[in-house]
């Protein structure tokens, strides 16, 4: 389709149409124009593509398809490889579907760890996030399928979410809720974006210029579509002006009148129609031509399911977190009698509720797996019991409990099986709290009482309490581990695979710890953030909290050694900035395994208050027992720079900067300093400059110190010491005026003191300062 050709072609009545879509998952057709629809689809863990009735919510059936982890569970992976060859399988589904735009990944930030839809985001870091969101987008937009960001920007909560005004400081908003768009945008350059239901600083996101086209397109060059979440329309004329393209899903015709009505009535410009309806076309364009490619390459709308769900089973695998181990009571040996305890063990938790909720290919619990030839040397030797129920949360059933005590009593050790159902967490609710159920709270530390080792798996979304973690022995987090998690859980427990995932996300002790407590879920149409850039580890390091578990924490059933750490500057960049960063890594231990070496960049002292330390890069690294390898992990001046609100724009301090490398944010194994030299931001001295921020800023201060002698603070004209201010009255006139706007010293002084003598100390100082 030539897309020019086309649009001039179109009547206007014609244009505005396309502006909405046709039901609730295809844009619209024009058979006379030979304009095509194409189809999007739920996702981003699978695809969730619906024939029949249709919704958003997941209430009605969807094709079989397959379900992988869910995006906190991929996430600990750190393997953005691992994400692109999961989302090129996505691709292929996409295409054997019919399907043209898979509408996802969401990566938005875990300013909570209560947001019910925390399982379908990645991290609390947006450079994590970033990075692995855009490993996923370039795997699936590799076979000609498209992706659709989401949800931009500031979607942290579920409460109100349709209505909810997030108000959040400029600072914040570009380094914490916009940077990982920011760096999927640039580097992986998605066919289109959806923009969130709430509102931002008083905007909706759908109607919010600032954010859809001054930045998004603008300052980062985004040239695809942007789309509404589903509902998430307010005022159509203005989501045209701001640069939101297409509504979805249908208003049934109502807001294309409305648009339509606007440009015969000179309220909207065609012209402006013709933008939105432009990248409609192109993406309408791309979608087709990639099924097109597909058929003519021998496409038959086929996968091999089998094969996906293996390679689903294996990410598992690669992003489960191993918590704790104490005397290495993990992996489980087949020769060992073991209890396998709770429901969960039985009934598989794999993947959240609402829109991303995928009708599964083949559904593979713990004790599902138990029955196949494969595992029959580890259910020989297992005994089962149900522990407690699901469904209920309050006291534990005596009788299931005592059960479980009398079959302990028998084995060699105990592994419980825990985690949230759909009731606790899901899309449209936040969660109540961190905490597990009762009932399951209980069966643990009853276990733990008994004088066995315990082992606790965990599959849940986001993270929960421990009460009990310092009775048991070891604790393997799953998160949501798709539909083959049964198989992946018994590969790590006894071994087959060591557990190398780590955690995106810092779990609190409690939730009164969590930055956002005091502001979550806001008042009834706003919430404020004002945590500001302090989310997740940023703050609990700032603040020097104790936590269950650190952001980036994860073991494996080896160990390893760091060494060697060396700083490599670019020779082409001159303020030093722009490094390579290379030390080695050696596993020591005696099983095959992977670790993932974190690099941190600890700030140097600022004007601005900026967190520790913050992830400025990371690497999967495989070692075979004894293995030693050399990694190289690449920063740049972004490694250093924070968002300066009163320059508007990125800027890195000068000063001394250390390089840390860790496993965790709290486990740093190797650092080294080097300095960045970087000019200060230029000052410029008005009326509310106060002395301190004078002498602090301006190189040459002789105005100043003219204009407090003779302010009557240095009548006998005294010299000054070095610093400007440095004798008897001078040391006065700091203490009395060091933090009083320069401006308001004329009431202290004498009478021939001058509104116009300021006016030309000022004049000076930023003349001999510029």
């Amino acid at each position: 389709m030539d897309v020019n050709k086309t649009l001039n072609s179109l009547t206007l009545e014609e244009k505005v149409k396309f502006l909405s879509g046709v039901g609730f998952w295809h844009t619209e057709e024009l058979k006379e124009k030979d304009i095509p629809a194409i189809m999007v689809s739920d996702g981003p863990n699978g695809l969730r593509k619906q024939s029949d009735a249709e919704d958003n919510l997941g209430v009605n059936d969807s094709i079989e398809a397959i379900c992988f982890p869910t995006a906190s569970c991929m996430a600990a992976s750190f393997d953005t490889e691992l994400m692109e060859n999961i989302g090129s399988l996505l691709g292929d589904e996409c295409l054997a579907e019919n399907v043209q735009v898979l509408l996802g990944p969401g990566i938005n930030m875990k300013r909570s760890p209560i947001c019910g839809r925390n399982f379908e985001y990645y991290s609390e870091d947006p450079y994590l996030a970033g990075k692995i969101a855009t490993g996923f987008i370039n795997g699936v937009q590799s076979k000609n399928v498209g992706v659709s960001l989401k949800h931009f920007a500031a979607n942290n909560q579920e409460a109100r979410r349709f209505l909810i005004d997030a108000r959040i400081d400029e600072r914040a908003f570009r380094e914490i809720y916009l940077k990982a768009f920011e760096i999927a945008v640039k580097e992986a350059s998605p066919w289109t974006l959806m923009c969130s239901y709430n509102r931002v600083n008083g905007e909706y996101s759908c109607e919010n210029k600032k954010l859809l086209t001054d930045i998004l397109r603008d300052e980062w060059g985004f040239e695809g579509l942007v789309m509404t979440d589903w509902g998430a329309m307010n005022d159509r004329i203005k989501a045209v002006l701001a640069g939101l393209d297409l509504e979805m899903p249908s208003s049934h015709g109502r807001r294309d009148e409305v648009v339509l009505n606007a440009v015969k009535e000179g309220k909207l410009s065609e012209e402006a129609v013709d933008k939105c309806v432009t990248r409609i076309l192109n993406l309408i364009n791309k979608g087709i031509e990639g099924q097109k490619q597909y058929i003519e390459n021998g496409g038959e709308g086929f996968y091999n399911k089998d094969e996906h769900h293996e390679k689903s089973a294996y990410v598992a695998t690669q992003s489960a977190v191993l918590l704790k181990n104490d005397n290495k009571t993990l992996p489980l040996s087949t020769e060992e009698k073991i209890l396998f305890v709770g429901e969960f063990a039985f009934v598989a938790k794999y993947q959240g509720g609402g829109s991303s909720h995928i009708n599964c290919h083949k559904i593979e619990s713990v004790t599902d797996m138990l029955d196949e030839e494969m595992y029959s040397d580890i259910s020989n030797n297992t005994i089962l019991c149900k522990g407690y129920n699901i469904e209920e949360n309050a006291e534990s059933d005596a009788a299931l409990l005592k059960e479980a005590i009398s079959l302990a009593s028998d084995v060699d050790k105990i592994v419980v099986f825990a985690g949230l159902s759909d009731a606790i967490e899901g899309e449209g609710f936040d969660r109540k709290s961190i905490n597990l159920p009762d009932n399951q709270n209980a069966l643990i530390s009853e276990m733990a009482k008994l004088g066995k080792p315990v082992s606790v798996v965990l599959f849940n979304g986001s993270p929960v309490a421990m009460p009990w973690v310092n009775d048991v022995d070891s604790i393997l987090e799953m998160y949501l581990a798709g539909e083959a998690v049964g198989r992946a859980t018994l590969d790590l427990l006894y071994g087959k695979l060591s557990p190398s995932g780590h955690l995106a996300e810092t779990f609190p002790l409690r939730i009164e710890d969590s930055p956002s407590y005091l502001n979550f879920p806001g008042s009834r149409t706003y919430v404020n953030y004002s945590e500001g850039i302090f989310i997740g580890y940023r703050y609990y390091d700032y603040k020097k909290l104790p936590v269950l578990f650190p952001f980036g924490h994860g073991l494996t059933y080896t160990t390893f050694e760091y060494s060697d750490l060396k700083l490599i500057p670019a020779p082409t960049c001159k303020c030093g900035c722009k490094m390579q960063v290379s030390f080695k890594l050696k596993n020591t231990g005696d099983v095959d395994a992977a670790e993932v070496p974190q690099l941190y960049v600890k700030n140097c002292p600022a004007d601005e208050p900026r967190p520790i330390r913050e992830l400025r890069g990371f690497k999967k690294v495989f070692l075979k027992a004894g293995e030693e390898k050399e990694v190289t992990i690449d920063i740049d001046k972004k490694a250093f720079a924070y968002y300066s609100e009163e320059i508007g724009d990125w800027f890195v301090p000068g000063g001394t900067y250390t390089i840390e490398i860790g496993s965790s944010s709290r486990d740093i194994k190797l650092s080294a300093d080097t300095e960045v030299k970087e000019k200060p931001i230029p000052y410029t001295v008005t009326g509310l400059s106060t002395v301190n921020v004078i002498k602090k800023y301006c190189k040459d201060i002789t105005p100043l110190i003219d204009f407090l002698k003779y302010s009557g603070f240095n009548e006998d004209n005294e010299e000054i010491g070095n610093d400007g201010l440095g004798d008897s009255a001078d040391q006065m006139a700091e203490a009395m005026f060091g933090d009083t706007p320069i401006h308001s010293i004329i009431s202290f002084s004498k009478d021939t003191l001058t509104l116009e003598d300021v006016q030309n100390c000022i004049d000076e100082l930023n003349r001999l300062n510029s």
